[in-house]
């Protein structure tokens, strides 16, 4: 009886720890967006009639093929080399056909001239679709890529990351996945051996991401090899039914995304896409690791307890 006891009495001291602990992670690790400032409802462009525009709006009916959101955060260096691949792209796809697009660069509260940049390169090659929107604070790449696509006119929504990493045709494999349904189409850096792409990465980016990819699958995000990877396409449908209901502003976003297709049976296929690894990244490997587990924690608690409710679409 005694030693029943003190397993009684270790269970009950276990269960009070982990709730302890779960309670304090939610408490302190729940992300609380802010409100869009008002000058964040509007964009820039080089059109000199209508220099400054409203955005749009995700419930509004699409205008455009495609929808192009890059979150950008001090990133003066590196957005060109992905601007120029946009604009060779668009230039085959309408030597082919007519196609029309939006490129929305979500100014993510930088301090350098990455605005000033985008839209020099916008001047240079007459590039009236690209349009920037600058953030008063810094949100987070999660928050930059929310507000873009809940302002996006697309059929069509791709974010990328704008370090180029990804080659930008690539793009064409996962518009090949779009239907008439709610889909989304992820990049995939895990399966070139199966496709003929190249994924250039460090042994220590690696390690870190097959790390990561087993927390993610202990914490019940399963299916996706490659939940990271900067570079997926959203039907409007999709986009209609995740990006209302976002909560997390910084890298953990992508799990987010993922959680809530699989809550709302959204079909999720992943695609093989040549990436490569860029210099200057943002993140602190170790830092920046241990916030996206603790906010992974959180992420999955507060749906697991019925904080976060899943809003009816309006579609």
């Amino acid at each position: 009886m005694a030693t029943l006891s003190l397993l009684l009495t270790l269970l009950a001291g276990g269960i009070a720890a982990l709730s302890l602990c779960s309670a304090l992670v939610v408490h302190f690790k729940s992300p609380k967006p802010r409100p869009r400032d008002d000058s964040e409802n509007y964009s820039l462009c080089i059109d000199e009639k209508h220099e400054r525009q409203r955005l749009g709006s995700l419930w509004d009916e699409a205008r455009v093929d495609l929808s192009i959101i890059v979150p950008a955060y001090n990133e003066e260096e590196r957005l060109p080399v992905l601007l120029n691949d946009i604009r060779e792209y668009v230039a085959n796809r309408r030597e082919s056909g007519g196609f029309s697009y939006e490129l929305i660069i979500m100014d993510d509260g930088s301090k350098d001239r990455t605005s000033e940049v985008a839209l020099e390169f916008a001047r240079i090659h007459g590039i009236c679709e690209l349009r920037v929107v600058k953030h008063v604070v810094n949100r987070g790449k999660g928050g930059a890529v929310t507000q873009g696509i809940l302002s996006a006119t697309g059929r069509n929504i791709l974010f990328c990351d704008a370090d180029g990493a990804t080659r930008f045709s690539d793009i064409d494999a996962l518009l090949a996945k779009m239907n008439d349904g709610p889909v989304i189409a992820i990049g995939s850096r895990n399966n070139q051996a199966l496709s003929g792409t190249v994924v250039e990465r460090s042994h220590l980016r690696a390690f870190l991401q097959w790390g990561f990819h087993t927390y993610v699958t202990l914490l019940g995000v399963r299916g996706v090899r490659d939940t990271q990877c900067g570079f997926k396409l959203f039907s409007r449908r999709a986009a209609r039914l995740v990006f209302p209901n976002m909560h997390v502003e910084r890298f953990i976003f992508d799990i987010e995304i993922l959680l809530l297709a699989r809550y709302q049976d959204i079909s999720v296929v992943e695609v093989p896409v040549n990436w490569h690894e860029v210099a200057g990244s943002k993140m602190s490997i170790v830092r920046d690791s241990i916030q996206m587990a603790l906010d992974l924690l959180a992420v999955r608690l507060n749906y697991m307890l019925g904080n976060w409710i899943i809003a009816e679409s309006k579609d």
